[in-house]
């Protein structure tokens, strides 16, 4: 007989997240996946200046703000067929790399990484016995014995006082836990410096965006960082060299640690690169533009059907009319009014909270589809595109982590067994690693421009008394991000944003097809159904947003329902 096991809330992650599984013969047989959190930017925007939408927009999360004030800009200016200037470009190209190296980082070790490393094992690791295993994996500098005793030393402390703090409710002893306890010490150890170096990434968006989070130097058009190399109230050398060296300090953690720490993990647990696959469409966009007019980019785009990574069909740029003409939201299980899937730009966003019911009605995201398909977005879908298409920087880091997990962990690695739990934490960490070699090259992009004497940073907008419509897209940390928009006499007449938890926490379409966070649960194995660590396995690879993927909101602030989490 099948066990009903509700989670609920899914911690470590950002926002509100239920899931309900059925488990049957020791494996999950059913699945639900329920944002309980309703918030409102979309009624918020209608008739206001487009100009100062991604100001608004920010606001739907208190961690992806950047990439939503990315998303919102690109919109309005694709809407008025606006060009960037290169330089704009440029300096949004290292605020978006910057904030994912930062976000990639604290998602693997802040927010997975306690999924499969045992905490209360690391008082019997021998730290000189886990630096000397560091140095067959690395050459990174801060796995000396000292170091590793050290971050041994404060979990005994933390253990031998009986409060345990933040890792009070971890399932520690979990038989699904497999790492010795010299591997466990040095992933903690990382844990620990992550903190460290995922602030320097920020630090970077920082100084370009004048304050993180909620960027302020964005515009419609540009960026409003002046450039002035003789002054330190402006962009000049002395700040560029100050983001060139917190990047190369990030790069370096993000290369010798980040990259290989989850080759090892992943190589420790092999069976997990059959568990968590799910969906099989993957879709991604072309994002770090080159030039003004969007036409060339270093992150490829495109899209996947059915697994088959040898017909994948390339978006040539962000404006694809296959894109464009393709996405749709279902509400048919979602806390809202209406009937058949919507376009993004004729798209509803009405209330109507039921109560949770797996048959009806049961979240506040909706369903976007593509082509009236489910899609799984993220890193693995941007890493199987990429690879795809001959990508050269993916191919590169792709083939140098199934390289390492197969010596490591004695097996043959291939792009299919991507399809997986493991599949997307080694393609967030591949990912990273790519990002890191192109901060670098957009740097030097940006310093060879402005060394021509080229500091011109925005392109001013006009607005036209006629309805026009735009989308902005940016492959975020998450996935694919668009942001649809119809202007009408300078005013926003509509706005949507369609995020990339929406796309894989969404909830039955009126097809009855799951979403990849629901899919992706789908036969995975439940050791102890009191303590399912499994499913939280494959709920963090994705690393959902739940803030980001449902907006609501009744404009007169008057209460539409009263949501309790059950």
């Amino acid at each position: 007989m099948a066990k009903r096991i509700t989670i609920d809330p899914i911690t470590r992650i950002e926002g509100h997240l239920r899931v309900d599984v059925e488990v049957d013969n020791n494996a999950v047989s059913n699945a639900w996946a329920s944002c309980t959190m309703w918030r409102g930017i979309e009624k918020i925007l209608r008739g206001r200046d487009p100009r100062d939408a991604w100001l608004f927009t920010q606001r739907f999360c208190g961690v992806c703000t950047t990439v939503h004030a990315m998303a919102s800009v690109r919109a309005v200016e694709d809407a008025l067929k606006l060009e960037v200037p290169p330089n704009a470009q440029y300096i949004r190209n290292l605020i978006l790399i910057a904030h994912a190296l930062h976000d990639h980082i604290v998602h693997f070790y802040q927010l997975s990484a306690l999924d499969w490393v045992d905490v209360l094992q690391i008082p019997k690791a021998d730290p000189a016995a886990a630096s000397k295993l560091a140095e067959t994996l690395s050459p990174w500098t801060r796995n000396s014995r000292n170091e590793l005793k050290a971050a041994q030393d404060k979990v005994k402390a933390v253990a031998s006082s009986g409060q345990l703090g933040i890792f009070a409710n971890g399932y520690w002893g979990h038989p699904a836990m497999k790492l010795s306890p010299e591997v466990n010490l040095l992933a903690f150890s990382h844990y620990l410096q992550a903190l460290e170096y995922q602030r320097k990434a920020l630090q970077a968006v920082g100084i370009l965006g004048a304050k993180t989070p909620h960027i302020q130097t964005l515009t419609v058009g540009g960026v409003t960082n002046a450039i002035d190399l003789d002054s330190q109230a402006a962009l000049g050398m002395d700040r560029l060299e100050m983001i060139r060296t917190l990047l190369a300090d990030v790069i370096q953690f993000v290369q010798q640690v980040y990259f290989v720490d989850v080759c090892a993990v992943a190589a420790m647990y092999p069976d997990w690169f059959k568990i968590g696959g799910g969906v099989r469409n993957y879709l991604a966009v072309p994002d770090l533009p080159l030039d003004s007019k969007g036409s060339a980019y270093d992150l490829p785009g495109g899209y996947i059907m059915n697994g088959n990574i040898a017909g994948t069909r390339p978006f040539k740029t962000a404006a694809d009319k296959e894109f464009r003409d393709s996405v749709s939201e279902d509400v048919t299980h979602a806390y809202y009014h209406g009937g058949k899937p919507l376009h993004p730009w004729k798209g509803e966003t009405e209330p109507e909270f039921t109560g949770w019911n797996g048959e009806q009605k049961y979240s506040w995201v909706k369903a976007p589809r593509f082509n009236g398909q489910p899609m799984q977005v993220g890193p693995l879908a941007q890493v199987l595109v990429g690879y795809a298409q001959g990508h050269a920087l993916t191919r590169k880091y792709a083939d140098l982590a199934m390289g390492k997990v197969g010596a490591i962990a004695g097996i043959q690695v291939t792009p299919d067994m991507l399809h997986s739990t493991l599949g997307r934490h080694a393609a967030r960490a591949i990912r990273a690693a790519m990002l890191a070699e192109l901060a670098q090259k957009h740097w030097q992009l940006l310093v060879d421009n402005i060394a021509k004497g080229d500091f011109a940073v925005h392109n001013q907008p006009v607005f036209t008394e006629h309805e026009v419509e735009g989308v902005g897209t940016h492959e975020a940390p998450r996935g694919t991000l668009s942001h649809w928009v119809v202007v009408n006499n300078g005013k926003i007449k509509n706005y949507q944003a369609v995020v990339p938890s929406t796309w894989n926490a969404s909830p039955r379409d009126s097809a009855g097809a799951s979403g990849p966070y629901e899919a992706s649960l789908m036969r995975t194995p439940i050791a102890d159904a009191e303590k399912p660590l499994e499913v939280l396995r494959t709920i963090h690879s994705f690393d959902p947003c739940m803030a980001c993927a449902c907006h609501t909101f009744d404009p007169e602030g008057k209460r539409i329902a009263e949501v309790k989490v059950l």
